[in-house]
């Protein structure tokens, strides 16, 4: 969680907060595909796409 406060104090001094976005996107595909491979929701989320 240290990595997390250190990111976000980072882009509050740099004034970087168009990387946001990028960053939420990168997470949620990161979760995306970690549930994809070992849940038994793969076959769900493989019928979505």
């Amino acid at each position: 969680m240290e990595f997390l406060k250190e990111l976000f104090l980072f882009l509050r001094t740099r004034k970087k907060f168009w990387l946001i976005p990028l960053i939420l996107i990168l997470l949620l595909l990161a979760v995306l595909i970690i549930a994809t491979g070992t849940s038994a929701l793969a076959p769900l989320i493989y019928t979505l796409f």
